[in-house]
């Protein structure tokens, strides 16, 4: 074969051979005809056991042999037969072997779904370039909605599969349908006003959801109009339109896309066999955690206790210390005064002694009197003596051991009978015996306090 299958036949007549021309006449087809699209009615169809499809394409004037290999007509979702009437596309080839001008077809669609098919694309391209598909617009669906709005027919098995599911799985959600036309020249603008109504309505979640069906009965859902509307939603939307191989295009502007009805239904019905395991999960952590914290705080309430001396103490060992002071006082005070008395009687005597009119009279009177003054000098004299020892007395008894120890103090001794005066002389653990005004007590050192000790003020 030559190397240019279309190049001119030379003028020296050129001869070639059946098989030549057949695939000159087949590469010429494939390549001025790669992929056309084609509308007819399907006749003679053959199934042969190796899975290709085998069916002529006629209208009323003209026919042309059609094959649909496997790989391709495993995806062809319409049930072919004799009389349909496709829309096939595919490249024009030639079976070499026998001549025969054919179609080798990739796919293969009920007429008059192609132009739809175009028109989705195109209003496809069209949203992508506006945006309403990109992922950072979708919202995120809530965990536990307790009114969800179902945008949907009221007749049909949709609305019944989406309430056995919720029956089933959360019977606490409130459902509330807003009834819609799914199919049919009306059903575009009632769907828009059925999500307008139901974005009004405080939902926290909505459903679209529609059956399945032909692209035709599902055009609805691919409508401008719709994918608008579905965009406009302030509520989380699924859209659950059609069986799990249907896209539509209110499915790229939702934020979920569900492939049935009842798929979306599960996404909002948390179950509550799970929900209650959560629960009695985080219940037991929960109160782990406060009886580790209790016992905690109760260990610490504890130490606290032990160190805290009671404000009482302090305020009766202050009164104790304020009625000794005061009453030093009063004796410092009494003792003073008296005294500065009795300077002021001898002043006041020895100047009337020094007059000199007096001083014979009084010489002669103090003779006279000495001998009856005597006795009583005596005796005023014994009695001074007598309130100085008792002074003395009474000073000693101040300063005695047994009159502090009667006042409420105690000294402390040690084993050995030594006397306790310094904190550091005592040890924790320590016995001592306590020396009271009577009796005497055994006592336990639990602290010397001379490690400082910090207390919170907030304890």
């Amino acid at each position: 074969m030559l190397n240019d299958p279309f190049a001119r036949l030379g003028l020296d007549r050129e001869v070639l051979s059946v098989s030549q021309l057949n695939g000159r006449a087949r590469l010429l087809l494939e390549d001025v005809f790669a992929q056309v699209w084609v509308e007819g009615e399907i006749s003679n169809l053959a199934r042969p056991a190796s899975g290709h499809i085998y069916f002529t394409l006629k209208d009323s004037q003209a026919q042309v042999r059609c094959a649909l290999f496997r790989q391709h007509a495993t995806r062809v979702r319409q049930a072919l037969k004799d009389g349909l009437a496709v829309r096939v596309r595919g490249k024009v080839s030639l079976f070499e072997g026998r001549g025969d001008f054919q179609l080798i077809l990739d796919n293969v669609e009920p007429a008059g779904d192609g132009a739809l098919r175009l028109a989705f694309e195109a209003l496809k391209e069209k949203l992508a370039a506006e945006g309403l598909f990109a992922t950072e617009r979708k919202q995120a669906l809530p965990a536990h909605p307790q009114r969800i709005g179902i945008v949907s027919s009221p007749t049909g098995a949709v609305i019944r599969d989406i309430i056995s599911v919720f029956r089933r799985r959360a019977p606490q959600v409130r459902l509330t349908l807003i009834p819609t036309a799914v199919q049919g020249r009306e059903a575009t603008a009632q769907i828009v006003r059925a999500l307008q109504l139901a974005d009004a309505g405080g939902f926290d979640a909505l459903i679209l959801a529609r059956g399945g069906g032909s692209l035709e009965d599902l055009w609805c859902f691919n409508e401008e109009a719709v994918a608008r509307a579905v965009a406009a939603c302030r509520t989380p939307i699924i859209s659950a339109v059609g069986h799990e191989t249907d896209v539509s295009i209110s499915d790229f502007v939702a934020d979920v896309r569900a492939p049935t009805p009842s798929a979306a239904a599960e996404l909002l019905a948390p179950d509550n066999s799970d929900l209650q395991q959560r629960l009695d999960s985080l219940k037991r952590r929960l109160l782990l955690r406060m009886r580790d914290h209790l016992a905690r705080e109760r260990l610490r309430l504890e130490g606290t206790t032990r160190r805290l001396r009671h404000p009482g103490e302090r305020l009766r060992q202050h009164a104790q210390r304020l009625d000794d002071l005061d009453l030093r006082l009063r004796r410092a005070f009494q003792q003073r005064l008296s005294a500065r008395q009795e300077q002021l009687a001898r002043l006041d005597a020895r100047l009337a002694a020094q007059h000199p009119g007096r001083l014979l009279g009084l010489l002669r009177q103090r003779l006279d009197a000495l001998a009856t003054r005597l006795p009583r000098a005596a005796q005023m004299q014994l009695r001074q003596q007598r309130q100085r020892l008792e002074g003395l007395a009474q000073n000693l008894h101040l300063v005695s051991p047994l009159a502090t120890l009667g006042r409420g103090y105690s000294i402390l001794l040690d084993e050995r009978g030594q006397a306790i005066r310094s904190a550091a002389q005592a040890h924790p653990g320590q016995k001592l015996s306590a020396k009271l005004g009577e009796g005497e007590l055994t006592v336990r050192v639990e602290d010397n306090h001379l490690e400082p000790v910090t207390l919170s003020l907030l304890d």
